[in-house]
């Protein structure tokens, strides 16, 4: 593994996925070259039903790829068995959706705490760096809310406080502002690039809205199952 390529968080090489739809071959991504800095922002962006998603799941070891490799922190994601994959995503890795998929019968912080849970860390450790990161995100005064008492914007920051409190490598996220109106859509976007620059976690933006795209360092379109440079 050359420098380079230990510097970069994810990489993927001629990624490619096809899915069988009977006796058809359906093929989604078709060569997807990709390489992520370490602290660096990037929005990915095209048509609905282009594949932003697939590729999306594929770069977090989400799905099985058809051709080619992904690898994060110089991983290869193909060559590791399931369980294997769960630990370094668990560890590198943190996910935001366009549904928050808070945990309804847990409060705010311990939907946040839920991920150093699973690594194992004693609750007692686990829930102050859940309140740390909570703070972080402006709900300091939401701790103990659950999420049918939140508004949209604040549990999405409490999933966006869920994806961070491990202190990832790099956030992938799927239409985050997609439920939000504008201003709480601008407001979550500010959010993440300050923690962007604070923590120097790199995040995949995947998003249909051109304007908060371009806030990210990098645009990249998805067409006809390939990445192209905006």
């Amino acid at each position: 593994m050359s420098k380079q390529d230990s510097e970069m968080v994810i990489t993927c090489r001629d990624l490619q996925k096809t899915y069988a739809q009977g006796d058809l071959s359906v093929s989604v991504l078709n060569g997807v070259n990709l390489d992520l800095a370490r602290g660096e922002s990037l929005a990915i962006v095209g048509a609905s039903g282009s594949g932003k998603s697939t590729l999306l799941h594929l770069l977090g070891g989400l799905d099985s790829i058809s051709g080619g490799s992904v690898s994060i922190l110089g991983q290869d994601v193909a060559k590791m068995s399931e369980n294997q994959r769960g630990v370094l995503r668990n560890r590198s890795l943190g996910f935001i959706y366009q549904f928050h998929h808070l945990l309804p019968e847990f409060t705010a912080v311990e939907n946040v705490a839920m991920p150093l849970l699973i690594r194992g860390m004693k609750p007692a450790e686990a829930q102050p760096q859940a309140i740390a990161m909570l703070e972080q995100v402006g709900l300091a005064h939401r701790l103990r809310h659950l999420p049918t008492e939140l508004s949209g914007g604040e549990r999405q920051r409490v999933a966006v406080a869920r994806a961070l409190v491990t202190r990832p490598a790099c956030v992938l996220a799927d239409e985050p502002t997609g439920n939000l109106d504008r201003s709480s859509a601008y407001a979550l976007f500010k959010l993440m690039q300050e923690l962007n620059a604070q923590l120097q976690t790199s995040f995949i933006i995947v998003t249909h809205d051109l304007e908060l795209a371009g806030r990210m360092q990098r645009n990249l379109r998805l067409v006809d199952g390939v990445l192209t440079s905006e």
